[in-house]
């Protein structure tokens, strides 16, 4: 809960105007981000979704709801209780009950709507009693021999306390009948699952004809566990996952090795503070309620499932499913994204094309593969002295590191600005660091205090006897896998402004001093905030004085309590403002006086939209207008507490292909949009008209 700009009273740049009407009270946050999963689950509803794609939506909620309990819960259970941050307890009811009804409502979709389905197209989940003879026989089998050697049953009492229970994982408890082989009659086991085994196992084609069956390893593990406790009854049993708080807490200021510091609290960060408690619906009252003493959980973060308590990892059986046969495709057509040939022909250097003019990418329409080529390039150039490139989410295969690495084994001068405390990425980038440092890398770790969230790439080069500089910026993360998967723009140039100011940005970042004025990029925790802050307010004058007044915002979050202010008091000067935010808006947008010229809407796609994107309009002349592309998300933990990065698009033509791909077709998307209503609830639009997703494939040849 600590995600959050200053104050208005506490911002110099942000005086309201004598005699302003009251604004109305903000949207509470973590409402807003369940809100976000209800939009996501209700894709997995659409009948125009293909099937599969529908299951992976409910996968997909599972995964964030996770998320949201390990870490925004987390901060707002402790906020709620401390009071902090005007957070109450009614408030932490409130959210509550939601995230019940959102859970409760996704094991309804997956039940009730997609497993008869499913079933409908052949593929079927079987339980101990829909399996034959034959079926029973094989995974009694796959049991004996690749389960059972790896559990360890464990009975309680004084000598055996209940187990140390790691965060999100596999487990069960089970109420004995009669006694112990050493005549006790200790009534409570528990049985933790290893991680190492698949949580969905696919039956051969001929133990179930004309289908495709699966088995989940509850349902074998539960189909044995008697076996587990010979001479003893088992009475009653449950499934049970405990989700524990898990953002990792590292005083910086107090630590001589931050790298070695995650790395310790990497092996404590899952047994944090449990946060909730799953199990499934039929669990006996008595072994809930002695589950939530031992977490030290009261009843409402315990959570009774219809199903498997940990659908995310339906995701296999996904994976493993065909589309063979009569049946309608069950996946989204495939899509390979387009390498943008006439604008980076792929048989000319990238350095020679860029001398000419900026690039632009659009993912994951476009390919991010010249992305790597430009690095690639890079390397293999004799003329290139140094490289140097931030790595925020890059996942633990990356041809970009390995590239990294090759390029220091070359000799060149390459410094990696590595976040060490990217959440849930802590483990991968370590195991980066340490092979870049092992082949004489120079690796940082940004600044004590702030994340490095900004994307930049830059090459340095020997042209001529001079040293000319190329840069690559980006909205997203330098990962190809999900450079597939959510919607970015790469910014490929060679411009010496904007490349000398990539540049100080790094020399900041490895020396720690003061650096000169950029002079085109906006920096957080700098200039970013207060130059949003202006253009917005220059927007509203133009507005008060009768001119153009246009704003756009594309955004993954709106949270910035400064800046959402004045957007509310620009719309009341006249603006006319459209938001585009896929997640969490604490904006109320149509709220009659103050808000009514705001209109904040998501879209929920194929892909994860995840561009950012900042339009504003104060006048008639084209020198009128200004466009970002950033890294940063309007929050307050962008805005002041990561390293960010925005850059103007001052090419017309480019800027133009930002409004025409990134802007207009989102606000007039009619298929895959949502509009927020001024209570925080969200409309679908569900009409006949055009998707911007789909639009924009059909227009890069998807």
């Amino acid at each position: 809960m600590n995600d959050r700009a200053p104050l208005p009273h506490d911002d110099p740049d942000c005086a309201l105007p004598a005699g302003a009407p009251p604004l109305p009270p903000l949207l509470n946050r973590e409402r807003a981000m369940l809100a976000f999963n209800r939009r996501v689950l209700a894709q997995a509803s659409r009948t125009d979704v293909p099937l599969l794609e529908r299951l992976r939506y409910v996968c997909i909620v599972s995964s964030n709801m996770d998320e949201f309990f390990e870490v925004r819960f987390a901060d707002f259970l402790e906020a709620a209780r401390s009071g902090q941050l005007g957070a109450s307890q009614r408030d932490l009811q409130t959210v509550a009950a939601e995230a019940h009804r959102i859970i409760d409502d996704q094991y309804a979709v997956f039940n009730d709507e997609l497993m008869p389905l499913l079933h409908e197209q052949g593929i079927v989940i079987l339980n101990h009693a829909d399996r034959n003879a034959a079926q029973r026989a094989w995974v009694d089998r796959f049991f004996q021999g690749q389960v059972r050697p790896l559990l360890v049953p464990v009975g309680l009492d004084p000598s055996h306390p209940f187990p140390q229970v790691a965060n999100k994982s596999l487990n069960f408890i089970a109420r004995l009948g009669g006694r112990d082989a050493f005549g006790r009659a200790n009534g409570i086991a528990i049985v933790k699952v290893p991680r190492v085994l698949p949580r969905v196992i696919r039956l051969p084609d001929e133990l179930a004809p004309g289908q495709q069956a699966f088995v989940l390893l509850t349902s074998v593990i539960r189909a044995h566990l008697g076996e587990l406790f010979p001479g003893r009854e088992v009475e009653a049993f449950s499934q049970f996952r405990v989700t524990r708080d898990s953002d990792l807490e590292v005083d910086e200021d107090d630590v001589q090795n931050l790298r070695q510091a995650l790395r310790t609290g990497l092996t404590t960060r899952h047994f944090g503070q449990a946060i909730r408690l799953e199990v499934v619906n039929s669990c006996p009252d008595e072994l809930s309620e002695f589950l939530l003493q031992q977490f030290g959980l009261p009843e409402p973060a315990l959570y009774k499932v219809n199903g498997p308590v940990n659908l995310v990892r339906l995701n296999q059986l996904i994976d493993q499913a065909s589309d063979a046969g009569p049946a309608p495709a069950l996946r989204f057509a495939p899509h390979e994204p387009a390498w943008p040939v006439g604008r980076l022909p792929r048989d000319r250097s990238i350095f020679e094309r860029l001398r000419q003019g900026d690039v632009l990418l659009h993912h994951p329409f476009e390919s991010f593969e010249p992305v790597v080529q430009f690095l690639r390039e890079a390397v293999a150039d004799p003329e290139v002295l140094a490289i140097k490139q931030t790595i925020y989410r890059t996942g633990s295969e990356s041809p970009l590191m390995e590239a990294l690495i090759e390029a220091a084994r070359r000799g060149k001068e390459v410094m990696v600005v590595v976040e060490l405390k990217a959440r849930f990425d802590e483990e991968a980038n370590i195991n980066w660091a340490d092979r870049l440092e092992a082949v004489g890398a120079q690796v940082v770790y940004g600044i004590v205090g702030l994340k490095t969230h900004a994307k930049l790439l830059l090459v340095t080069r020997r042209e001529g006897g001079a040293m000319r500089r190329y840069a690559h910026l980006s909205t997203g993360n330098y990962n190809p896998k999900t450079a597939r998967l959510y919607t970015d723009v790469g910014y490929l140039t060679a411009d010496a402004e904007l490349t000398a100011d990539a540049d100080a940005v790094f020399q900041q970042l490895a020396s720690l001093g003061k650096m000169r004025p950029l002079r085109t990029l906006l920096q957080a925790p700098f200039t970013l905030h207060r130059r949003m802050g202006q253009l917005i307010d220059r927007v509203a004058e133009s507005a008060r004085a009768g001119r153009p007044a246009r704003i756009v915002v594309k955004v993954n979050a709106l949270t910035d309590t400064a800046l959402i202010e004045k957007l509310m008091r620009c719309a009341q000067a006249g603006a006319s403002i459209d938001l585009i935010v896929r997640g969490a808006c604490m904006l109320p947008p149509g709220v009659p006086g103050v808000t009514e010229r705001i209109r904040v809407r998501s879209v929920v796609g194929r892909f994860l939209e995840h561009s950012r994107v900042f339009y504003f309009r104060w006048g008639e002349a084209e020198a009128d207008e200004a466009l970002y592309l950033s890294s940063a998300d309007w929050m307050g933990r962008n805005m002041f507490r990561r390293i960010e990065v925005a850059w103007p698009l001052r090419d017309p033509a480019l800027r133009q292909r930002v409004i025409d791909e990134c802007l207009v077709p989102y606000l007039h998307d009619h298929q895959d949009a949502w509009q927020l209503l001024p209570d925080g609830r969200y409309e679908r639009d569900g009409s006949d008209g055009p998707s911007a997703q789909q639009a924009l494939l059909r227009r890069f040849g998807g």
